[in-house]
């Protein structure tokens, strides 16, 4: 007797089957066809190394019998190589390319099937770019000890002229709902202006948009307030995009202000893999370090022990952060960069002496200063840094005869701050001028310029094609994702053929 299932069971899947297989005369006359080392074929190749138990069971059984999602994931990496970035080119392909017929095997899934696989695989490309990296751990490809880290502007999916304050986006909001009141009742909206989108469907997904726009624009004047008066923006001047209400506004690389995500990777110093990776809504590199640092501790199970960054990661926090968790970090420190040198330089911070005993300076004409204030600063992310302000009066300035080369004040005299983090920055400082600090740093050019190089100039990522800061990291993970399997599967095949021709070879590693 037969027991019945249990009702917590989950069903079992049926996929479609695809119109050829490897027996197909259509599918081997194109296989005849390909070259040996084509795309489509390492694409094959390479999806070996990849475990899709989680994607496949992320389908519930039910309904019509959807296409395997290991030959439209072989698809999209084959795409996303070529540089076409849309799902709505990938549905175009599917129809005329006989690279793409032969990779999934005749099938001609939808356009909308395209747009619900690339939000289905979004949970799991975390997860299967840990498993790529774990494997190159293995076999020897990296050893996830030196990384680069940079970051790059990525244009959003939405128009830089849609940018509304709070009193447009009210205006708008009440307009759409007006119409979407004649929607639900059946009737056509007196007034459709050009801006409105034209469909009840549309209306409704507008809305939603608009509704998330507003909330942003809160929150970006709740986070207006705590500026001082003189930086502090007006409040009709805080705008925030519709098209697009999670994405960041700034200047891109061509100097447009647009809408924008700002994409982070840290790029392996001795090998080509790409050790982590992530999308902020934010227009600068600020704040990042830290947590980049943890991304790769996620994806690849180890700490960086060096880490190769420019001037804008090297603050006193983050140079804290990395003495703490033993990161030797290499960058320089920034400097205040002047178009025209002045007339007569004044005294450097370096000129003047610290003395540890009495806790504070002395100045080039012997004068010890004394603690005048101390200010918290609120940096990137919410972090705050102390910074304690020592001076010298007004009248002992005035005179002095090193004056001149020390100040232009007229009423008071010289001060210097001190931050909390003073001891690590100037260790750092004097790390930098070795050349041993010299010769390492020169390696980030190398490494992690040329991935955003490839990004842009050859896979198209310079916009993103999906609404949301959640779509844009899924862009970035899947390119992340055929950029490392390919480096795994070369490295791979080039071990092997090498242990092919020497055997004895890997008996002496052993």
């Amino acid at each position: 007797m037969v027991g019945k299932p249990s009702p917590n069971a989950k069903p079992v899947v049926r996929f479609a089957e695809p119109p050829w297989n490897e027996q197909s005369a259509p599918w081997r006359q194109i296989d005849a066809q390909l070259s040996h080392d084509h795309l489509a074929r390492e694409i094959r190749q390479a999806m070996t190394h990849l475990d899709l138990t989680e994607l496949y069971d992320s389908y519930a059984g039910r309904g019509k019998a959807p296409h395997r999602p290991d030959l439209m994931l072989a698809i999209v990496l084959f795409e996303l190589r070529r540089g076409q970035r849309q799902p709505s080119q990938w549905f175009q392909d599917t129809q005329e390319n006989c690279a793409l017929w032969w990779l999934g095997y005749g099938m001609h899934p939808s356009r909308s099937c395209w747009y619900e696989f690339r939000d289905r695989t979004g949970p799991y490309l975390d997860r299967l770019n840990r498993h790529v990296l774990h494997q190159a751990l293995d076999v020897g490809l990296t050893r996830v000890e030196r990384g680069a880290l940079d970051g790059s502007a990525v244009a959003a999916n939405a128009s830089r002229r849609r940018l509304l304050n709070a009193e447009r986006l009210q205006q708008r909001l009440h307009q759409l709902k007006a119409a979407r009141q004649d929607d639900v009742q059946g009737n056509s909206p007196a007034e459709v202006p050009a801006w409105m989108a034209k469909t009840p469907r549309s209306r409704t997904a507008q809305h939603e948009r608009y509704r998330q726009a507003q909330e942003h624009l809160a929150q970006l004047q709740v986070a207006n307030q705590p500026y001082s008066p003189s930086e502090r923006r007006a409040p009709d001047k805080i705008v925030v995009s519709t098209g697009d209400p999670e994405a960041a506004l700034g200047m891109d690389k061509d100097h447009v202000f647009r809408p924008l995500y700002t994409l982070q990777t840290v790029r392996d110093v001795d090998s080509p893999c790409i050790l982590s990776y992530d999308v902020f809504a934010q227009a600068t590199d600020a704040g990042t370090l830290p947590l980049m640092l943890e991304r790769t501790k996620q994806l690849t199970g180890r700490r960086l022990k060096d880490v190769l960054v420019d001037s804008g990661y090297v603050t006193g926090i983050d140079l804290a952060l990395c003495a703490q968790e033993g990161v030797t970090l290499y960058g320089p420190w920034k400097t205040n960069d002047v178009s025209t040198p002045k007339a007569t330089p004044l005294f450097p911070k370096a000129q003047f002496q610290w003395l540890p005993e009495l806790e504070t300076y002395r100045c080039p004409a012997g004068q010890v200063l004394k603690r005048v204030g101390r200010e918290t600063y609120v940096r990137s992310g919410g972090r705050e840094e102390v910074v304690v302000r020592y001076g010298v009066k007004g009248s002992t300035c005035h005179a002095c005869p090193l004056r001149p080369q020390c100040t232009t004040s007229h009423k008071g005299g010289r001060s210097i701050r001190r931050s909390e983090h003073e001891d690590v920055i100037i260790a750092h400082q004097a790390w930098m001028e070795t050349e041993e600090a010299k010769a390492v740093y020169r390696l980030r050019g190398q490494t992690i310029e040329i991935v955003f190089a490839d990004f842009k100039e050859h896979r198209g990522l310079r916009r993103f094609s999906g609404r949301g800061l959640a779509r844009a990291r899924m862009e970035l993970a899947l390119e992340v994702l055929v950029h490392n399997l390919l480096v795994l599967h070369r490295f791979s095949n080039q071990k092997h053929n090498v242990q092919e021709t020497n055997p004895k070879l890997e008996n002496i590693a052993a």
